[in-house]
């Protein structure tokens, strides 16, 4: 299971201690878990909160206080919701882990081991989600399986399911060819009643193959018997299948009033391409599904390929419309030289052709697409009486268990063919499942290495969105947001590189441009008269040693800037779980005058119990408060009553991420001080806004 930001795992945690429940909450965000945490204060809270919108996870106390642990099981036994509870503890044994069973908790956590509790988390998420996803697969099947019975039953081909030879089930027309009234006359009647005796034996051998799981050939030619004895050729067509969870074969019986040998002719038709030979795109589909089948089951390895002449509609056009069949048909013909006998080739599309090279390893799936581009890369192609110089790009799929799907097999070969189309054909671009690992590695190595790069080169730009005060203040303040330049003309966003560049301890480093860059660029301002205020954002990394703050010194100096025009902005979350080292630098750099912030206020448990402690210059909402502000009224309170309280304090407060009038009318009516957003101004390379 994949975590990110667009998913967010609601915790629930019951615990004492604020700090505490503020350190686990902040340990997951730093592991990319996206956590809306909640901490109860008293029962009452906490059945508000199991009832209004419960959490995916609680964690607990045992020695808590404000919801004792026996009153809080008792409360989500209660729910009746699969809501699992994880205990912490700080020491685990024996008579621990047994209370917890007996309780009902999933599991006890240590609580001062960050990895066994991130991991352990983790874990019970997933195991939650499966479970949901579970329920609602199986109300899905439920689902679908009345649908299909019902139009299994309205079918006008007479189908059964048959499990160990015995009829489980059969629709009207099937009944009806065999002359009975209700299916209560054939339910566990065996199929060979239904056969005329000349062809007992050998479907008694046929029956005995399937009860064994051995592979049968899918259309048998019988002659069937009806109820008052007369019998009638017929072909049966097994598949196997599954009724009410247990496993059986379908069979599909059609009468047969023609000739057996013209009616193999007819099949054959059927699965065929007229103008290549080739299977048919869904004969084809039908063997890609056994074999992504194959490879999900018995960890079995195919190759697939999807090859599209290059520059047809151009080929197409030195031949002449008429001619359409015949190149077509000589891309097929010289396809079937690069395979083997055994390898199943259709013609997928108007031209696209499709190859399934069953048990090909990785190496051999490469091979094989190497052999097909050359076929056509190194000869002429003839199609009628004209000569061509053709080649043909390929996508391909190593079929795997990591790839277990015909959706995702189809989606990767064609991202693969349009890939190849795009650089010019002649090409082969094979996906591997396999190789996702060491692609990602060299994917991040090669971001790595670009971070630097920008670094030293100074590629790293600032763009700055207006802050607009309110309440009728003009002073010119801005929000500078980094960005790096890639290729000319592109501007690569902080969100695809800062994570990297955190796991690679390059953070510390982005900070000392970005604000050595603020710097800067208020003292150009000063010199051109203007007071600009900018707020910059640093990561916890800058808060850990005097570094940073050395380094303001010397740029202030410098670039002839005022401190007091340079706001740092921290996240809330950060500044809690580093209080002391925030503590520290906020006093440095106050003595240039210089103001911290805090962003992201009031995701919290309790976000305005950290600004006794530390005097933030600013408060600057969660953007989260601003997701449908206009129509959410939990989210509209939440911003008044921290409006009320920054008020009380004397701080001033800003909101993010502005997208409509309705917003803006409700942060006026609150009291928030300042705004920033698209619907007001984006964020630009230059500072132009009209602050008067």
């Amino acid at each position: 299971m994949q975590f990110g930001k667009d998913q967010v795992l609601r915790l629930l945690i019951v615990d004492d201690s604020v700090e505490a429940a503020e350190g686990i909450v902040s340990g997951l965000r730093n592991n990319g878990i996206a956590v809306r945490p909640t901490r109860p204060e008293s029962e009452e809270a906490l059945t508000a909160q199991l009832a209004s919108q419960p959490p995916d996870l609680v964690l607990a106390s045992p020695d808590a206080t404000t919801v004792p642990l026996d009153k809080l099981m008792q409360h989500v036994d209660a729910s009746g919701k699969d809501l699992p509870v994880l205990i912490l503890h700080t020491t685990i044994d024996d008579a621990r882990l047994l209370e917890a069973r007996e309780i009902g908790a999933r599991g006890v956590l240590l609580r001062g081991h960050a990895s066994h509790l991130h991991d352990s988390i983790r874990a019970e998420w997933a195991d939650l989600e499966a479970r949901r996803a579970l329920r609602r697969l199986e109300s899905q099947v439920r689902e679908t399986e009345r649908r299909c019975d019902a139009l299994i039953e309205s079918s006008r081909d007479p189908i059964a399911y048959v499990h160990e030879g015995m009829h489980i089930r059969a629709n009207s027309a099937y009944l009806e060819m065999f002359g009975f009234e209700s299916f209560d006359e054939i339910e566990g009647m065996s199929l060979l009643d239904m056969i005329a005796p000349s062809h007992v034996d050998g479907f008694k051998k046929l029956l005995k193959q399937m009860s064994k799981g051995e592979p049968v050939a899918p259309r048998h030619e019988i002659e069937a018997r009806t109820l008052d004895g007369n019998s009638f050729p017929a072909v049966m067509e097994f598949t196997n299948a599954s009724y009410e969870g247990e496993a059986c074969q379908q069979v599909v019986l059609r009468r047969q009033e023609f000739d057996p040998e013209l009616a193999r002719e007819v099949e054959e038709l059927r699965q065929r391409d007229q103008a290549t030979g080739l299977f048919n795109r869904a004969t084809f589909l039908r063997t890609l599904e056994d074999a992504v089948a194959d490879a999900a089951q018995n960890a079995s390895h195919h190759a697939f390929l999807l090859v599209e002449p290059d520059h047809y509609a151009r080929l197409l056009q030195d031949i002449g419309l008429d001619a359409a069949d015949e190149l077509v048909a000589a891309f097929a013909e010289r396809l079937r030289t690069a395979l083997r006998e055994d390898d199943t080739v259709a013609r997928f599309a108007e031209h696209q052709f499709a190859v399934l090279r069953r048990g090909s390893d990785h190496r051999g799936t490469l091979a094989l697409a190497e052999a097909v581009r050359k076929a056509f890369a190194d000869s002429v192609l003839e199609a009628g009486n004209r000569s061509l110089n053709a080649t043909v790009s390929i996508g391909g799929v190593q079929i795997g268990q990591k790839i277990a799907s015909v959706s995702s097999v189809l989606g990767k070969a064609s991202q693969g063919l349009q890939s190849t189309i795009g650089v010019g054909g002649n090409r082969a671009d094979i996906f591997d499942p396999g190789a996702v690992d060491r692609a990602e590695e060299e994917r991040v190595q090669a971001w790595v290495t670009r971070i630097r790069q920008a670094l030293d080169s100074d590629r790293f730009v600032l763009h700055y969105q207006p802050l607009i005060s309110l309440h009728g203040d003009a002073n010119e303040m801005y929000d500078g947001y980094l960005r790096m330049q890639g290729e000319p003309g592109e501007l690569v966003q902080p969100l695809t590189f800062l994570q990297i560049a955190e796991e690679h301890g390059l953070l510390w480093e982005i900070d000392r441009w970005v604000v050595g860059r603020a710097i800067a660029v208020i003292g150009e301002r000063l010199r051109a008269g203007k007071r600009t205020t900018l707020l910059v954002k640093i990561s916890e990394v800058s808060l850990q040693d005097d570094s940073l703050v050395h380094h303001i010194i010397e740029q202030l100096a410098q670039h002839g800037a005022e401190g007091s025009l340079l706001v740092l902005q921290v996240p809330e979350s950060k500044v809690f779980t580093h209080l002391k080292a925030a503590q520290t630098f906020q006093q440095a750099v106050a003595k240039m005058g210089v103001r911290v912030g805090l962003e992201q206020f009031g995701s919290g448990l309790n976000s305005f119990q950290l600004l006794s402690h530390f005097d933030a210059a600013f408060l600057k909402l969660d953007r989260s408060f601003m997701d449908d502000l206009a129509g959410n009224a939990e989210h509209q309170a939440r911003i008044r009553e921290i409006a009320g309280k920054a008020h009380e304090a004397g701080k001033q407060t800003i909101a993010e991420y502005v997208q409509d009038a309705g917003s803006m009318t409700v942060l006026f009516g609150a009291g928030i001080d300042y705004a920033q957003g698209h619907f007001l101004a984006a964020a630009g390379p230059e500072m132009d806004y009209d602050f008067q």
